[in-house]
């Protein structure tokens, strides 16, 4: 009797990003449920749990813009043995660096004084409300990444590519004719 295989235990997250790199896993398609047989799924929105546990894998997508991204980022590289960063934004900042032109001062003031809307032109300082960064940052300028998987968003077979590698034990390169941007 074959002994049971140890599943891997991953977990994911999206910060300053629009959310499509985790679409892009659902794109595996039929290949995630042969995944989702060989791992075990941590903190991620597929699971709702907002607390990592100690992990294999960690899969971060997005950029790094406020103070809690900053404190998630940092824990999962303290929790996670490997940290996989997934697409544009993760890897250069994506579009969400593109305020990184201007100061964050006049950044707040463009979006909180200056549009219709706003409430009294009084910029927000609720306690609840992450400290924002004066710059969009890349994973990498936090913390130490393992992998990249480039893209915009990355194609599921790219990341299926990188998942399998680690499955195996081993940290192949990405084939270059798997990274592109749409």
């Amino acid at each position: 009797m074959d002994a049971p295989v140890r599943k891997l235990r991953v977990a994911t997250t999206s910060l300053a990003g629009c959310f499509g790199c985790h679409m892009s896993l659902l794109d595996l398609d039929e290949g995630l449920i042969g995944l989702l047989e060989r791992i075990e799924l941590d903190r991620s929105p597929l699971t709702d749990t907002k607390e990592v546990g100690e992990c294999d894998v960690g899969i971060v997508e997005g950029g790094v813009c406020n103070a809690e991204n900053v404190e998630v980022l940092r824990e999962f590289r303290r929790r996670c043995k490997v940290l996989v960063a997934l697409g544009a934004c993760a890897l250069n900042g994506g579009l969400p660096a593109q305020r990184n032109v201007l100061s964050l001062p006049l950044l707040l003031q463009e979006v909180y004084r200056a549009e219709p809307g706003a409430e009294h032109g009084r910029i927000p300082d609720d306690p609840e409300l992450p400290l924002p960064l004066d710059r969009v940052h890349p994973l990498h300028e936090v913390v130490r990444i393992d992998h990249f998987i480039p893209g915009c968003p990355p194609p599921a077979e790219a990341i299926g590519a990188v998942l399998g590698s680690l499955l195996a034990g081993e940290a192949r390169p990405l084939d270059p004719a798997l990274i592109h941007f749409d």
